[in-house]
Protein backbone atom coordinates (compact mmCIF):
# COMPACT_ATOMS: atom_id res chain seq x y z
CA UNK A 1 0.00 0.00 0.00
CA UNK A 2 1.54 3.43 -0.89
CA UNK A 3 2.63 5.40 2.10
CA UNK A 4 1.67 8.75 2.34
CA UNK A 5 1.79 10.98 5.55
CA UNK A 6 -1.43 11.29 7.70
CA UNK A 7 -2.94 15.56 8.19
CA UNK A 8 -6.14 16.24 9.22
CA UNK A 9 -7.43 16.43 5.79
CA UNK A 10 -6.54 12.90 4.40
CA UNK A 11 -7.75 11.15 7.64
CA UNK A 12 -11.07 12.98 7.87
CA UNK A 13 -14.10 10.14 6.93
CA UNK A 14 -15.75 12.70 4.54
CA UNK A 15 -12.13 12.50 2.49
CA UNK A 16 -12.54 8.79 2.55
CA UNK A 17 -16.06 8.99 1.58
CA UNK A 18 -15.38 11.37 -0.94
CA UNK A 19 -12.24 9.21 -2.67
CA UNK A 20 -15.71 5.96 -2.81
CA UNK A 21 -18.09 8.62 -4.44
CA UNK A 22 -15.05 9.51 -7.01
CA UNK A 23 -14.56 5.67 -7.54
CA UNK A 24 -18.42 4.91 -8.60
CA UNK A 25 -17.69 3.97 -12.20
CA UNK A 26 -14.78 1.85 -11.34
CA UNK A 27 -16.90 -0.03 -8.58
CA UNK A 28 -20.00 -1.01 -10.51
CA UNK A 29 -17.48 -1.98 -13.37
CA UNK A 30 -15.39 -4.70 -11.16
CA UNK A 31 -19.14 -5.79 -10.30
CA UNK A 32 -19.91 -6.34 -13.68
CA UNK A 33 -16.65 -7.90 -14.54
CA UNK A 34 -16.67 -10.46 -11.87
CA UNK A 35 -20.54 -11.03 -12.89
CA UNK A 36 -19.75 -11.78 -16.51
CA UNK A 37 -17.27 -14.73 -14.96
CA UNK A 38 -20.34 -17.75 -14.66
CA UNK A 39 -18.72 -19.06 -11.22
CA UNK A 40 -21.85 -21.88 -11.17
CA UNK A 41 -21.73 -23.85 -8.34
CA UNK A 42 -22.53 -26.97 -9.04
CA UNK A 43 -20.06 -27.37 -10.33
CA UNK A 44 -17.84 -24.60 -9.66
CA UNK A 45 -17.11 -23.13 -13.04
CA UNK A 46 -14.24 -20.32 -13.72
CA UNK A 47 -13.14 -20.27 -10.19
CA UNK A 48 -9.49 -19.79 -10.93
CA UNK A 49 -10.48 -17.15 -13.76
CA UNK A 50 -12.38 -14.92 -10.96
CA UNK A 51 -10.00 -15.49 -8.19
CA UNK A 52 -7.15 -14.36 -10.65
CA UNK A 53 -9.50 -11.16 -11.53
CA UNK A 54 -9.88 -10.15 -7.82
CA UNK A 55 -6.32 -11.26 -7.29
CA UNK A 56 -5.37 -8.54 -9.55
CA UNK A 57 -7.47 -6.16 -8.07
CA UNK A 58 -5.87 -7.08 -4.61
CA UNK A 59 -2.44 -6.34 -5.95
CA UNK A 60 -3.68 -2.74 -7.44
CA UNK A 61 -4.47 -2.41 -3.94
CA UNK A 62 -1.11 -2.80 -2.58
CA UNK A 63 -2.33 -6.18 -1.19
CA UNK A 64 0.16 -8.66 -0.91
CA UNK A 65 -1.80 -12.30 -2.79
CA UNK A 66 -1.81 -15.73 -2.07
CA UNK A 67 -3.84 -17.98 -4.00
CA UNK A 68 -4.74 -21.13 -1.76
CA UNK A 69 -6.35 -24.00 -3.42
CA UNK A 70 -8.13 -26.51 -1.41
CA UNK A 71 -6.01 -29.73 -2.17
CA UNK A 72 -7.43 -32.81 0.22
CA UNK A 73 -11.10 -31.69 -0.53
CA UNK A 74 -13.22 -33.99 -2.90
CA UNK A 75 -14.37 -31.04 -4.23
CA UNK A 76 -10.58 -30.35 -5.73
CA UNK A 77 -10.77 -31.40 -9.39
CA UNK A 78 -8.62 -30.84 -12.28
CA UNK A 79 -11.95 -29.57 -14.20
CA UNK A 80 -13.09 -28.02 -11.63
CA UNK A 81 -10.49 -26.79 -9.08
CA UNK A 82 -10.98 -24.92 -5.55
CA UNK A 83 -9.12 -21.42 -5.64
CA UNK A 84 -9.69 -19.01 -3.13
CA UNK A 85 -7.32 -15.32 -3.08
CA UNK A 86 -6.10 -14.31 -0.19
CA UNK A 87 -4.60 -10.30 0.16
CA UNK A 88 -2.72 -9.26 3.46
CA UNK A 89 -2.55 -5.43 3.84
CA UNK A 90 0.40 -4.30 5.68
CA UNK A 91 0.43 -1.85 8.48
CA UNK A 92 1.93 1.79 8.92
CA UNK A 93 5.42 0.64 9.45
CA UNK A 94 5.01 -1.88 6.41
CA UNK A 95 4.69 -5.03 8.07
CA UNK A 96 3.02 -7.73 6.26
CA UNK A 97 3.58 -10.50 7.77
CA UNK A 98 0.66 -12.45 10.14
CA UNK A 99 1.20 -11.90 13.70
CA UNK A 100 2.75 -8.63 13.47
CA UNK A 101 0.70 -5.96 12.47
CA UNK A 102 -1.48 -4.64 15.35
CA UNK A 103 -4.99 -4.79 15.26
CA UNK A 104 -6.34 -7.10 12.16
CA UNK A 105 -9.50 -6.53 10.14
CA UNK A 106 -10.80 -9.31 7.79
CA UNK A 107 -13.27 -8.58 4.80
CA UNK A 108 -14.42 -11.66 3.20
CA UNK A 109 -17.23 -12.66 -0.05
CA UNK A 110 -17.80 -15.69 -1.94
CA UNK A 111 -17.71 -15.58 -5.47
CA UNK A 112 -19.36 -18.47 -5.91
CA UNK A 113 -23.19 -18.31 -7.76
CA UNK A 114 -26.36 -20.70 -7.64
CA UNK A 115 -27.49 -21.83 -11.01
CA UNK A 116 -29.05 -19.15 -12.55
CA UNK A 117 -32.72 -21.29 -12.86
CA UNK A 118 -35.58 -19.70 -15.15
CA UNK A 119 -37.58 -16.63 -15.23
CA UNK A 120 -34.42 -14.03 -16.24
CA UNK A 121 -35.69 -11.15 -18.18
CA UNK A 122 -32.04 -10.36 -19.03
CA UNK A 123 -28.91 -12.59 -19.53
CA UNK A 124 -28.27 -13.60 -16.01
CA UNK A 125 -24.13 -13.21 -17.24
CA UNK A 126 -24.29 -9.62 -18.69
CA UNK A 127 -23.32 -7.32 -15.96
CA UNK A 128 -25.67 -5.09 -17.52
CA UNK A 129 -26.29 -1.85 -15.36
CA UNK A 130 -29.62 -0.12 -15.68
CA UNK A 131 -31.87 2.46 -14.21
CA UNK A 132 -29.43 2.79 -11.71
CA UNK A 133 -29.22 -0.97 -10.54
CA UNK A 134 -26.67 -3.77 -11.63
CA UNK A 135 -28.65 -6.86 -12.70
CA UNK A 136 -27.13 -10.38 -13.19
CA UNK A 137 -26.65 -13.75 -10.81
CA UNK A 138 -24.35 -12.47 -7.94
CA UNK A 139 -25.15 -8.99 -8.24
CA UNK A 140 -26.73 -9.16 -5.25
CA UNK A 141 -25.44 -12.57 -3.83
CA UNK A 142 -22.38 -11.53 -3.33
CA UNK A 143 -19.82 -10.22 -5.98
CA UNK A 144 -21.19 -6.52 -5.41
CA UNK A 145 -20.25 -7.41 -1.74
CA UNK A 146 -16.56 -7.73 -2.87
CA UNK A 147 -16.43 -4.95 -5.24
CA UNK A 148 -17.17 -3.16 -1.72
CA UNK A 149 -14.38 -4.76 0.56
CA UNK A 150 -12.02 -3.88 -2.64
CA UNK A 151 -12.87 -0.62 -2.94
CA UNK A 152 -12.74 0.62 0.76
CA UNK A 153 -9.76 -0.90 1.09
CA UNK A 154 -8.62 1.11 -1.85
CA UNK A 155 -10.51 4.18 -1.24
CA UNK A 156 -8.03 4.20 2.50
CA UNK A 157 -5.36 4.07 0.01
CA UNK A 158 -6.21 6.69 -2.43
CA UNK A 159 -6.75 9.24 0.46
CA UNK A 160 -2.77 8.73 1.34
CA UNK A 161 -4.30 7.19 5.28
CA UNK A 162 -1.34 5.42 6.85
CA UNK A 163 -3.23 2.29 8.38
CA UNK A 164 -1.90 1.46 12.32
CA UNK A 165 -2.93 -2.03 11.93
CA UNK A 166 -3.75 -4.17 8.72
CA UNK A 167 -6.70 -4.86 6.31
CA UNK A 168 -7.09 -8.26 4.51
CA UNK A 169 -9.21 -9.24 1.74
CA UNK A 170 -10.36 -12.88 0.83
CA UNK A 171 -12.49 -14.03 -1.82
CA UNK A 172 -13.39 -18.06 -1.80
CA UNK A 173 -15.37 -20.36 -3.00
CA UNK A 174 -18.11 -23.13 -2.20
CA UNK A 175 -20.41 -21.07 0.31
CA UNK A 176 -23.13 -22.09 -1.60
CA UNK A 177 -22.69 -25.49 -1.04
CA UNK A 178 -21.06 -24.96 2.79
CA UNK A 179 -17.83 -23.50 2.27
CA UNK A 180 -15.82 -26.55 2.80
CA UNK A 181 -13.67 -25.47 0.10
CA UNK A 182 -13.22 -22.15 0.85
CA UNK A 183 -13.49 -20.22 4.35
CA UNK A 184 -13.34 -23.95 5.94
CA UNK A 185 -10.31 -24.79 4.43
CA UNK A 186 -8.24 -21.55 4.76
CA UNK A 187 -9.47 -21.59 8.43
CA UNK A 188 -8.49 -25.50 9.00
CA UNK A 189 -5.08 -24.77 7.35
CA UNK A 190 -4.70 -21.67 9.83
CA UNK A 191 -4.49 -19.16 6.54
CA UNK A 192 -7.28 -17.30 8.27
CA UNK A 193 -7.47 -17.68 12.59
CA UNK A 194 -7.97 -15.71 15.56
CA UNK A 195 -4.08 -15.48 16.21
CA UNK A 196 -3.78 -13.28 13.45
CA UNK A 197 -7.23 -11.17 12.70
CA UNK A 198 -9.48 -9.40 15.05
CA UNK A 199 -12.63 -8.71 13.13
CA UNK A 200 -14.16 -9.90 9.99
CA UNK A 201 -16.95 -8.54 8.21
CA UNK A 202 -18.49 -10.70 5.41
CA UNK A 203 -20.30 -8.37 2.92
CA UNK A 204 -23.46 -10.83 2.61
CA UNK A 205 -26.41 -8.74 1.15
CA UNK A 206 -28.24 -7.24 3.97
CA UNK A 207 -28.54 -4.02 2.55
CA UNK A 208 -26.85 -0.52 3.54
CA UNK A 209 -29.02 -0.14 6.88
CA UNK A 210 -28.42 -3.11 8.52
CA UNK A 211 -25.63 -5.34 10.31
CA UNK A 212 -26.14 -9.09 10.56
CA UNK A 213 -25.12 -10.30 14.07
CA UNK A 214 -25.06 -14.02 13.30
CA UNK A 215 -27.25 -16.97 11.86
CA UNK A 216 -30.12 -19.59 13.04
CA UNK A 217 -28.84 -23.46 13.09
CA UNK A 218 -29.61 -26.15 10.30
CA UNK A 219 -29.68 -29.73 10.44
CA UNK A 220 -30.07 -31.53 7.49
CA UNK A 221 -30.86 -35.18 7.59
CA UNK A 222 -32.47 -37.83 5.84
CA UNK A 223 -35.14 -40.68 7.05
CA UNK A 224 -35.13 -43.70 4.78
CA UNK A 225 -38.42 -46.08 5.06
CA UNK A 226 -37.80 -49.73 4.52
CA UNK A 227 -40.30 -51.67 2.88
CA UNK A 228 -40.59 -54.96 1.11
CA UNK A 229 -40.77 -55.38 -2.34
CA UNK A 230 -43.49 -57.48 -4.51
CA UNK A 231 -45.18 -57.45 -8.18
CA UNK A 232 -47.52 -55.03 -8.05
CA UNK A 233 -50.26 -57.14 -8.69
CA UNK A 234 -50.17 -59.21 -5.80
CA UNK A 235 -49.18 -55.95 -3.33
CA UNK A 236 -50.22 -57.30 -0.56
CA UNK A 237 -47.25 -59.87 -0.19
CA UNK A 238 -45.19 -56.40 -0.19
CA UNK A 239 -44.68 -53.62 1.84
CA UNK A 240 -44.71 -49.85 0.67
CA UNK A 241 -42.07 -47.86 1.66
CA UNK A 242 -43.61 -44.79 0.27
CA UNK A 243 -46.51 -45.06 2.11
CA UNK A 244 -44.71 -45.37 5.46
CA UNK A 245 -43.00 -42.62 4.67
CA UNK A 246 -46.38 -40.76 3.85
CA UNK A 247 -48.10 -41.82 7.31
CA UNK A 248 -44.30 -40.28 9.04
CA UNK A 249 -44.36 -36.97 6.98
CA UNK A 250 -48.61 -36.60 8.14
CA UNK A 251 -47.09 -36.89 12.17
CA UNK A 252 -44.55 -34.27 10.75
CA UNK A 253 -47.06 -31.76 9.51
CA UNK A 254 -49.65 -31.97 12.62
CA UNK A 255 -47.27 -32.94 15.19
CA UNK A 256 -43.96 -30.81 15.08
CA UNK A 257 -45.10 -28.01 12.37
CA UNK A 258 -47.55 -26.52 15.23
CA UNK A 259 -45.02 -27.50 18.71
CA UNK A 260 -42.24 -25.20 15.91
CA UNK A 261 -45.21 -22.40 16.02
CA UNK A 262 -44.35 -21.89 19.57
CA UNK A 263 -41.12 -21.35 19.71
CA UNK A 264 -39.86 -17.88 18.97
CA UNK A 265 -35.99 -16.74 19.23
CA UNK A 266 -34.78 -13.85 20.47
CA UNK A 267 -32.13 -13.43 17.99
CA UNK A 268 -33.62 -10.52 15.27
CA UNK A 269 -33.58 -13.07 12.43
CA UNK A 270 -34.86 -11.03 9.24
CA UNK A 271 -37.67 -11.65 7.62
CA UNK A 272 -39.74 -11.72 11.15
CA UNK A 273 -41.41 -15.42 10.83
CA UNK A 274 -37.88 -16.36 10.49
CA UNK A 275 -37.55 -16.04 13.66
CA UNK A 276 -39.19 -19.24 13.95
CA UNK A 277 -37.59 -22.58 13.94
CA UNK A 278 -39.13 -24.49 10.86
CA UNK A 279 -38.75 -28.13 9.16
CA UNK A 280 -39.04 -28.15 5.27
CA UNK A 281 -38.77 -31.45 2.93
CA UNK A 282 -36.02 -30.81 0.41
CA UNK A 283 -36.47 -33.81 -1.67
CA UNK A 284 -38.10 -37.18 -1.39
CA UNK A 285 -37.34 -40.61 -4.05
CA UNK A 286 -38.50 -43.36 -3.52
CA UNK A 287 -39.31 -46.82 -5.89
CA UNK A 288 -38.35 -46.35 -8.94
CA UNK A 289 -38.22 -43.09 -9.21
CA UNK A 290 -36.29 -41.83 -12.13
CA UNK A 291 -36.29 -44.70 -14.04
CA UNK A 292 -37.35 -44.49 -17.71
CA UNK A 293 -38.56 -48.06 -17.74
CA UNK A 294 -40.99 -48.83 -15.22
CA UNK A 295 -41.61 -52.75 -13.62
CA UNK A 296 -44.19 -53.58 -11.77
CA UNK A 297 -43.09 -53.22 -8.20
CA UNK A 298 -43.83 -52.28 -4.53
CA UNK A 299 -41.26 -49.92 -3.56
CA UNK A 300 -38.98 -51.25 -1.03
CA UNK A 301 -37.69 -47.97 0.13
CA UNK A 302 -38.11 -44.19 0.13
CA UNK A 303 -36.13 -41.53 1.20
CA UNK A 304 -36.78 -38.10 2.23
CA UNK A 305 -34.48 -35.39 3.05
CA UNK A 306 -35.14 -32.87 5.43
CA UNK A 307 -33.86 -29.00 6.49
CA UNK A 308 -34.47 -28.22 10.36
CA UNK A 309 -33.89 -24.46 11.38
CA UNK A 310 -32.77 -23.61 14.56
CA UNK A 311 -32.95 -21.35 16.93
CA UNK A 312 -30.28 -20.30 19.71
CA UNK A 313 -32.66 -21.22 22.24
CA UNK A 314 -33.11 -25.33 21.06
CA UNK A 315 -30.13 -27.00 22.12
CA UNK A 316 -28.91 -29.23 18.95
CA UNK A 317 -29.29 -32.35 21.33
CA UNK A 318 -33.29 -31.92 21.67
CA UNK A 319 -33.51 -30.82 18.06
CA UNK A 320 -32.65 -34.61 17.12
CA UNK A 321 -33.83 -36.25 19.53
CA UNK A 322 -37.12 -34.67 19.08
CA UNK A 323 -37.41 -35.98 15.27
CA UNK A 324 -35.94 -39.74 16.23
CA UNK A 325 -38.76 -39.52 19.11
CA UNK A 326 -41.85 -38.62 16.35
CA UNK A 327 -40.31 -41.14 14.00
CA UNK A 328 -40.26 -43.81 16.64
CA UNK A 329 -43.77 -42.83 17.62
CA UNK A 330 -44.99 -44.11 13.87
CA UNK A 331 -43.28 -47.02 14.09
CA UNK A 332 -44.64 -47.77 17.04
CA UNK A 333 -48.45 -47.21 15.29
CA UNK A 334 -47.77 -49.94 12.94
CA UNK A 335 -44.91 -52.39 13.92
CA UNK A 336 -44.52 -53.19 10.32
CA UNK A 337 -42.71 -49.65 9.49
CA UNK A 338 -39.08 -49.71 9.81
CA UNK A 339 -37.04 -45.96 9.48
CA UNK A 340 -33.65 -45.00 9.59
CA UNK A 341 -32.01 -41.12 10.02
CA UNK A 342 -29.29 -40.15 8.73
CA UNK A 343 -27.47 -36.68 9.21
CA UNK A 344 -26.12 -35.17 6.45
CA UNK A 345 -24.92 -31.74 8.03
CA UNK A 346 -25.58 -30.12 11.28
CA UNK A 347 -24.09 -26.49 11.68
CA UNK A 348 -25.08 -24.58 14.76
CA UNK A 349 -26.44 -20.85 15.65
CA UNK A 350 -23.49 -18.14 15.98
CA UNK A 351 -24.48 -14.61 16.96
CA UNK A 352 -20.84 -12.15 17.68
CA UNK A 353 -21.76 -9.93 20.75
CA UNK A 354 -23.69 -7.16 20.68
CA UNK A 355 -21.14 -4.89 22.55
CA UNK A 356 -18.83 -6.01 20.16
CA UNK A 357 -16.40 -3.17 19.13
CA UNK A 358 -16.87 -4.43 15.21
CA UNK A 359 -21.04 -3.69 15.49
CA UNK A 360 -20.54 -0.55 17.07
CA UNK A 361 -17.96 0.49 14.95
CA UNK A 362 -20.30 -0.79 11.75
CA UNK A 363 -23.43 1.34 13.24
CA UNK A 364 -21.37 4.37 13.60
CA UNK A 365 -20.48 3.90 10.13
CA UNK A 366 -23.60 3.52 9.21
CA UNK A 367 -24.56 6.27 10.82
CA UNK A 368 -22.41 8.69 9.33
CA UNK A 369 -22.77 7.53 6.08
CA UNK A 370 -26.63 7.20 5.92
CA UNK A 371 -27.86 9.47 8.33
CA UNK A 372 -29.57 6.63 10.50
CA UNK A 373 -29.29 4.45 12.60
CA UNK A 374 -27.91 0.54 11.81
CA UNK A 375 -30.65 -1.70 12.35
CA UNK A 376 -29.46 -5.03 13.80
CA UNK A 377 -30.46 -8.45 12.41
CA UNK A 378 -29.32 -11.95 12.42
CA UNK A 379 -30.10 -14.24 8.77
CA UNK A 380 -32.64 -16.91 8.64
CA UNK A 381 -29.87 -19.39 6.65
CA UNK A 382 -26.48 -19.80 7.35
CA UNK A 383 -23.04 -17.96 5.88
CA UNK A 384 -19.44 -18.42 6.43
CA UNK A 385 -19.28 -16.65 9.45
CA UNK A 386 -19.70 -20.29 10.97
CA UNK A 387 -16.43 -21.57 10.07
CA UNK A 388 -14.69 -18.00 11.30
CA UNK A 389 -16.69 -19.05 14.64
CA UNK A 390 -16.18 -22.44 14.94
CA UNK A 391 -12.90 -23.30 13.24
CA UNK A 392 -10.69 -20.40 13.41
CA UNK A 393 -12.24 -19.10 16.98
CA UNK A 394 -12.90 -15.26 15.69
CA UNK A 395 -15.87 -14.33 18.01
CA UNK A 396 -16.17 -10.71 16.55
CA UNK A 397 -17.68 -11.64 12.94
CA UNK A 398 -20.91 -10.01 11.26
CA UNK A 399 -21.97 -9.54 7.70
CA UNK A 400 -23.01 -6.32 6.30
CA UNK A 401 -22.94 -5.88 2.60
CA UNK A 402 -24.93 -3.95 -0.32
CA UNK A 403 -28.21 -6.11 -2.29
CA UNK A 404 -31.42 -7.06 -1.01
CA UNK A 405 -31.26 -10.35 0.55
CA UNK A 406 -34.60 -11.32 -0.74
CA UNK A 407 -33.16 -11.38 -4.10
CA UNK A 408 -30.73 -13.43 -3.48
CA UNK A 409 -31.19 -16.41 -5.83
CA UNK A 410 -34.19 -15.06 -7.57
CA UNK A 411 -34.14 -14.16 -11.63
CA UNK A 412 -33.35 -10.88 -12.61
CA UNK A 413 -30.87 -10.08 -9.47
CA UNK A 414 -29.87 -6.93 -8.77
CA UNK A 415 -28.23 -4.05 -6.53
CA UNK A 416 -28.59 -0.85 -6.47
CA UNK A 417 -25.67 1.26 -7.39
CA UNK A 418 -26.62 4.07 -4.92
CA UNK A 419 -26.21 1.19 -1.75
CA UNK A 420 -23.36 -0.39 -3.13
CA UNK A 421 -21.29 3.11 -2.85
CA UNK A 422 -22.92 3.60 0.89
CA UNK A 423 -21.36 0.39 1.68
CA UNK A 424 -18.15 0.72 0.31
CA UNK A 425 -18.57 3.77 2.09
CA UNK A 426 -19.46 1.97 5.14
CA UNK A 427 -16.56 -0.29 5.55
CA UNK A 428 -14.35 2.27 4.45
CA UNK A 429 -15.03 3.89 7.99
CA UNK A 430 -15.36 1.10 9.92
CA UNK A 431 -11.87 -0.32 8.92
CA UNK A 432 -10.42 3.12 9.74
CA UNK A 433 -11.79 2.99 13.52
CA UNK A 434 -11.30 -0.94 14.04
CA UNK A 435 -7.51 -0.75 12.56
CA UNK A 436 -7.06 2.32 13.21
CA UNK A 437 -4.72 5.69 10.97
CA UNK A 438 -1.68 6.01 12.19
CA UNK A 439 -0.89 8.63 14.86
CA UNK A 440 2.05 10.42 14.50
Amino acid sequence: MRRTRNDSRTARPDHVMAQVEAARDEIVAFTAEMIQIPTVNPPGDCYRECAELIGRRLAEAGLELEYVEAEGRPEHTADHPRVNVVGRGANATGAGDRGSRGRTLHLNGHFDVVPPGEGWTVDPFEGLVRDGRILGRGASDMKSGIAAAVFAVEAIRRAGVELEGAVDISATVDEESGGFAGVAHLCHEGIISARDVDYVIIPEPFGPDRVCLGHRGVYWFDIVAHGHVAHGSMSHLGRSAIDDMGALLETLRTRLGPALATRRSELPVVPVPSRLPSLNVNAITGGQAGADTQSPCVADRCVATFDRRFIPEEPFEEVRAEIAALVGEVEREDPGRRFTIEDRMVVHPTSAPRGSPLVRALSRAVREVRGRDAELVASPGTYDQKHFARIAGIEHCVAYGPGPLEEAHQPDESCSVDDLVSCTQVLALAALELVGPRRR
